[in-house]
C-alpha cells in the first residue's frame, strides 16, 4: 500500500507551487562579491565564505549551489546540521565552526569536514574517538566569546601532540570590533596575538596550512604576517559592515546586494472614511481608502517596526505600509493606484540606490542588518536568478 507521502511527493510538489513570496537570490551578485573578496585576500587568495545561518538569510543551499562556480578550500558554516544541507547540493568541503557535543564527535562524519577546536576539553574529545580529524585552532584575541588564550597554549599543545591523528590545518581567531573605525588600534593587538599564537605553533612543529582572522571588515584593514586567508560573511551577499565614513568604506564599494523580497497582493479590502486597519486601530482612513493585503508578516521576516511608517514599492511607485504588522499578513495602502489582486510588490531591493534597499531600510528605522536578513522565515522559497 503506498503511502500519501509517496503519492504526492511533498518535495517536487512544493517547487511545482505557486507561491505569493519569494525570495530572488542573484547568482551574478554572489559571484561578484566573491571574485571582489578573493581579491583582497593575503598573498595565496585563499577565501573561506561563510554560509551559517542559513547563508545569512539567502538560502545555505542555493548560495552553495552558486558558489560551485568558484574555487575555494571550505564552506565555513556554525553546525554540523548545517554541512548536512550543503551536502545535499555540493560536495565542496566544510568547515564547522560552533560547537559541537563531546559525545556527538564520534558520530560525526569526517569525510569533507574540519571543525574549530576552541578549548582542551573539545580536543581530547576528538582524541578520544582515534579518528581522523582536521582541525582548526581558535585563538582568543580578544574577542572574548571562543579560543585559546596565549598563556594557555603552551599545555595545549602537549595535549595535542598526545594525538597523531589530528592534523591541525589552519589556525584562526576573530575580531571584535574591525567595523569600528575608531578602534584600529584594537584590531592590530588582535592581530598581534595571532601572530604571536601562530609563532608558538610554528616552533612546535606543528605547520598548518591555512592561516585566518579576518571576517568581512576585516578583510579591508587586518594585516597579519602569517594570515593567508579570510573568511567573509556578509560582505558576500553585497552588505558592507562598515560605514560611509570609514576609510577602508571604498575597498567594499563595489560590493552588489544579492537578495530581493517580493510579495503579491492576495486579497483586497475597501475602508470606509474613518475605518481602521489592522491590530489596535493604529491607521484610521483619512479618506475612503483601498488596501492591499500581502500575505507575509513578522513571522516571514517583516519587521514590525514597518507598522505605519514604511514603503514598499510597485510598478515603480512608493506604497506605504498601513496598520500593524500582523504575524503574517501586511497591509498596504493602494487607493490612489492601478494595483490590484496578484500584482507584485518589492518589499527589500537589490538596487543600492532604492529607497528599499537593506541599506536604506535599516537606517530609515533603526534596524540591524544582519537581524532583517536572519529574520527571512526559511519556509519562503528562495529563487536563483541570472
Amino acid at each position: 500500500m503506498l503511502s500519501i507521502s509517496k503519492i504526492f511527493k511533498p518535495k517536487k510538489l512544493d517547487r511545482q507551487l505557486a507561491v505569493y513570496n519569494n525570495i530572488l537570490i542573484s547568482k551574478s551578485a554572489i559571484l561578484n562579491n566573491f571574485d571582489l573578496l578573493s581579491n583582497m585576500s593575503p598573498s595565496e587568495g585563499y577565501v573561506i565564505p561563510v554560509l551559517k545561518s542559513n547563508a545569512y538569510g539567502h538560502g545555505i543551499k542555493q548560495v552553495a549551489r552558486i558558489l560551485q562556480a568558484r574555487r575555494f578550500p571550505y564552506i565555513a558554516v556554525d553546525g554540523y546540521f548545517e554541512r548536512l544541507e550543503i551536502a545535499k547540493v555540493s560536495k565542496q568541503p566544510v568547515l564547522i565552526m560552533g560547537a559541537i557535543r563531546p559525545e556527538n564527535y564520534s558520530k560525526v562524519s569526517t569525510s569533507r569536514s574540519a571543525f574549530v577546536i576552541s578549548d582542551t576539553p573539545s580536543l581530547m574529545a576528538v582524541g578520544r574517538t582515534k579518528k581522523r580529524f582536521k582541525v582548526h585552532i581558535e585563538i582568543e584575541t580578544g574577542m572574548g566569546r571562543h579560543g585559546l588564550r596565549l598563556d594557555e597554549l603552551s599545555k595545549f599543545i602537549n595535549e595535542l601532540k598526545k594525538y597523531p591523528k589530528i592534523y591541525v590545518e589552519g589556525i584562526m581567531t576573530h575580531l571584535s570590533d574591525a567595523d569600528n573605525p575608531k578602534t584600529d588600534e584594537y584590531v592590530i593587538q588582535q592581530v598581534n596575538k595571532f601572530d604571536q599564537a601562530v609563532e608558538l605553533f610554528l616552533e612546535s612543529g606543528i605547520k598548518p596550512k591555512y592561516y585566518h582572522i579576518a571576517q568581512s571588515a576585516g578583510s579591508t584593514k587586518a594585516i597579519s604576517r602569517y594570515a593567508n586567508t579570510i573568511r567573509p560573511g556578509i560582505a558576500l551577499y553585497g552588505i558592507s559592515p562598515l560605514d560611509n565614513d570609514d576609510v577602508y568604506y571604498k575597498k567594499l564599494a563595489n560590493l552588489k546586494p544579492a537578495l530581493t523580497l517580493t510579495s503579491t497582493i492576495a486579497k483586497t479590502m475597501n475602508i470606509d472614511k474613518g475605518g481602521s486597519v489592522s491590530y489596535n486601530r493604529t491607521f484610521r482612513a483619512k479618506k475612503n481608502s483601498r488596501i492591499g493585503i500581502l500575505p507575509l508578516g513578522y513571522y516571514e521576516g517583516v519587521p514590525r517596526e514597518f507598522s505605519n511608517t514604511a514603503y514598499v514599492t510597485a510598478k515603480d511607485k512608493k506604497i506605504k505600509i498601513v496598520g500593524r504588522v500582523c504575524m503574517n499578513h501586511t497591509m498596504i495602502d493602494i487607493t490612489d493606484t492601478n494595483l490590484g489582486i496578484g500584482d507584485k510588490i518589492e518589499i527589500i531591493s537589490n538596487e543600492k540606490t532604492s529607497p528599499i534597499s537593506l541599506d536604506n531600510i535599516c537606517k530609515r528605522h533603526g534596524l540591524f542588518n544582519y537581524l532583517v536578513l536572519v529574520k527571512l522565515n526559511e519556509n519562503i522559497r528562495r529563487t536563483i536568478i541570472d
